[in-house]
């Protein structure tokens, strides 16, 4: 469902700010209009699926003069705030029947009765009393232009507003703007603003956004609102009036965290696309280091954390007080990867690798931080790492950057996005919270269990080949993948499994080699000697059977091995590895 909130001007030669919430509370369109058709076409997009509008204009008028009822009874609760209602009557030509307003609902088929409950709403509201029942302000903020105020004091009323907006990323329910490039860029031009008329437009847009958040409290804090007036005569609905509040000319209090956060997350989307690159760079990298150890792991993915992800964490706070001061430089997981083994010794050896080939900065063990609690739950190892110096200059994007890596087994993964969509993404009753709670805990004992059976089975399995898919059919020259598998199996009985795809690239290089068997390629590895081999390389983790075949041919072959071109990807890491094997000593 969305919520969108209309300034509608009472006329067509004004222009109507528009924004539109989706169903989380996060900005997803925002812009100035003028006529009914551009305010139809830029809601329509939003109808499907429910949208509830709120307007800023009358909708119902049936009073030849004066006040309606709805404005009157308002302006008992709120004039005393500056921020009272004008009236609204038939005798005002702009507001014959029908209304402005209500010639837009009917055009988008929009329900205005405030008691409807169909998919398609519309309700009148007024941003000057709401944004005094929402921030607790002693009188308006002063960003409409009226005579004796200067473009300085109107700049500075409406970026306050903007800013008190900002700050309920952090309420409930919460408003997410600062992801959305068209909210930087309005605030950005308040800023930069030297006219009356460059702040006229944008007011339109901050009170369409006022009117919006209107709409999504209605819906899903309804008892916190009240409604002034009945559908009948005309209606205003606002949030409630706090009883304690008084009138007062002091300026409200705004915290300055939300610039903090308001700046942080436009730096982070000025530096997004460059962040992309570094997390693919980074998936390259992790993803190299478990190939060249010969690992068999499941997956390595990767993602930069999107500008509205961002801005919502960099806008938490807990008992009030701010979660991250410099959120740039405190969000560890901007770069987050995920590495998914089969078995859990497997979590161990991606540590180890990471932890030769690259910085650790931290390393959590989910796991067990949850054991010690007493209990089953989530369980992954959380490393946070940065390249080392040497692997910086083939990594660009990435740089010093920290970057957050995820290590688990793939039946621990399939637990915790169960586990995270149904509490955090779906409805969990209140009656029925115990009782999932302990069937997750029992999920979790029982997967744990399950891990541990799977590494002893391959313990137990170790020196048989692995399952490997066979391809390339009768014509294809190559020693098959199972073929090989099964030799290195035997010739390496201490090695651990490596990934089927790694069998078949491993069996195209040996072809490259001119070996057509099995006979010719056991005489090729003969004369290595393996236990030197494992010395010089100091093996932080049991190595694949394919790495061990890799290291046998490159001390074999040497030169010719590294040109092959199968391994044109990994000349320089080759050259590497055969130095630390002739190294004297």
């Amino acid at each position: 469902m969305h919520f969108a909130g209309l300034d509608l001007a009472w006329g067509n030669n004004s222009p109507t700010g528009v924004a539109v919430l989706d169903d989380l509370g996060t900005l997803q369109h925002l812009s100035a209009v003028q006529t009914d058709a551009e305010v139809v076409a830029a809601l329509s997009p939003y109808l499907p699926g429910g949208c509830l509008v709120g307007i800023d204009a009358p909708l119902i008028v049936r009073n030849e003069k004066g006040s309606r009822p709805a404005e009157k009874q308002l302006n008992r609760d709120f004039a005393r705030f500056d921020a009272g209602a004008h009236p609204s009557n038939t005798s005002n030509p702009t507001l014959g029947e029908p209304t402005r307003g209500a010639r837009i609902c009917a055009r988008l088929r929009l329900d205005m009765d405030p008691g409807s409950r169909s998919s398609r709403r519309a309700i009148e509201v007024y941003p000057h009393p709401a944004t005094i029942a929402l921030f607790r302000l002693g009188r308006t903020l002063k960003y409409k232009n009226k005579q004796g105020r200067t473009v300085d004091q109107l700049r500075g009323e409406l970026l306050a507003l903007m800013r008190l907006l900002d700050s309920l990323a952090s309420a409930a329910p919460a408003l997410q703007l600062v992801s959305h490039d068209g909210w930087r860029a309005l605030v950005g031009a308040v800023e930069r603003a030297t006219r009356k008329s460059e702040l006229r437009q944008a007011e339109d847009q901050v009170d369409a956004v006022v009117c919006a958040y209107v709409a999504l409290l209605r819906e899903r804090l309804p008892d916190a609102m009240t409604m002034y007036g009945d559908f009948t005569t005309g209606y205003i609905v606002t949030p409630t009036l706090p009883g304690d509040l008084e009138p007062s000319p002091r300026r409200p209090r705004i915290t300055r965290h939300v610039d903090v956060v308001r700046q942080a997350t436009q730096e982070y989307a000025e530096q997004h696309p460059q962040i992309v690159l570094a997390a693919e760079e980074a998936v390259e990298f992790v993803t190299r280091v478990l190939d060249d150890a010969g690992l068999n792991y499941l997956s390595v993915t990767g993602r930069a954390k999107s500008v509205a992800s961002f801005a919502e964490k960099a806008g938490r706070t807990a008992e009030g007080n701010a979660l991250y001061a410099d959120p740039l430089a405190e969000i560890g997981d901007v770069i987050g990867l995920r590495v998914i083994t089969y078995v859990h010794s497997d979590v161990a050896a991606v540590v180890e690798l990471l932890d030769a080939d690259a910085v650790v900065i931290s390393d959590r063990d989910m796991g067990q931080e949850t054991a010690r609690e007493g209990h089953f739950g989530y369980v992954s190892r959380h490393l946070q790492i940065r390249l080392a110096k040497e692997d910086r200059a083939t990594h660009p994007a990435v740089g010093a950057r920290q970057v957050q890596v995820q290590v688990r087994t793939v039946l621990q993964h399939a637990w915790a996005e169960f586990e995270h969509d149904i509490r955090y993404k779906g409805t969990v009753p209140e009656e029925h919270r115990s009782d999932l709670d302990r069937r997750f805990t029992l999920a979790a004992g029982l997967l744990e269990l399950a891990d541990r059976e799977f590494s002893t089975i391959r313990e137990r399995l170790q020196g048989g080949a692995p399952d490997i898919e066979v391809s390339g059919g009768d014509n294809d020259p190559r020693i098959s993948p199972r073929e090989l598998a099964a030799f290195l199996a035997g010739q390496y009985a201490d090695a651990s499994w490596s990934r089927p795809d790694h069998y078949a690239w491993m069996a195209g290089l040996v072809l490259e080699l001119g070996i057509a068997s099995l006979s010719e390629l056991a005489e090729v590895i003969r004369p290595v000697d393996t236990a030197d081999i494992a010395r010089r390389m100091a093996y932080r983790s049991p190595t694949g059977a394919v790495r061990r075949l890799d290291d046998a041919l490159l001390i074999v072959n040497r030169d010719h091995y590294i040109g092959l071109h199968g391994n044109a990807h990994r000349t320089d890491r080759l050259r590497a590895r055969l130095a630390k094997m002739t190294a004297q000593g």
